[in-house]
């Protein structure tokens, strides 16, 4: 059994985060171009989850870095 390394979980968590973040986005902009406002709303949801997910990758990236200079 081959134990991953410290950065190569962090790179990958990071890659996690990235797609995860895209499809909220894209559920968001596919809700925003429905007609009915229930689906606005929800878009609205999606994209705060979006930004969300981007600012968990901006908090990994620090404690990465933070963890492999040590």
């Amino acid at each position: 059994m081959n134990v991953p390394t410290q950065s190569e979980v962090y790179s990958q968590l990071i890659e996690h985060l990235v797609k995860a973040q895209e499809s909220a986005a894209m559920m968001g902009h596919l809700l925003n171009m429905q007609d009915n406002d229930s689906d606005h709303l929800l878009a609205t949801g999606w994209i705060g989850i979006s930004e969300l997910m981007k600012r968990m990758q901006h908090q990994v990236v620090k404690l990465a870095t933070k963890g492999l200079m040590q």
